[in-house]
């Protein structure tokens, strides 16, 4: 469980950054905003998940209106990004948005 009340930002590597821009044109402030959305939400990854680090995957529209996927998890209180992409058509469907 997140204590989202004790998270203060955002915590990225450099090349995860550099990945998710290039690969997918979504720079941090554009990943980061979806935590600050009314559609977020928010799945537990126990797949990637190890006995000492918790992974989650939240889902959410973007400050520029996209609907994203972003991998994530928790150090400290700073919400370290993993990886940012474009929600794919499954995930649109599950979660209620419309094709671009």
């Amino acid at each position: 469980m997140i204590d989202w009340s004790a998270i203060t930002g955002f915590q990225w590597d450099r090349a995860n950054a550099t990945k998710s821009h290039e690969k997918h044109g979504i720079a941090c402030p554009e990943a980061e905003s979806v935590f600050f959305t009314s559609d977020l939400r928010v799945l537990f990854d126990p797949k990637h998940s190890t006995p000492t680090e918790s992974r989650w995957h939240a889902f959410g529209s973007s400050a520029r209106n996209r609907p994203l996927s972003v991998t994530f998890t928790v150090r400290g209180a700073l919400i370290r990004i993993i990886s940012a992409r474009p929600m794919n058509s499954r995930e649109r469907n599950a979660y209620g948005y419309q094709k671009d």
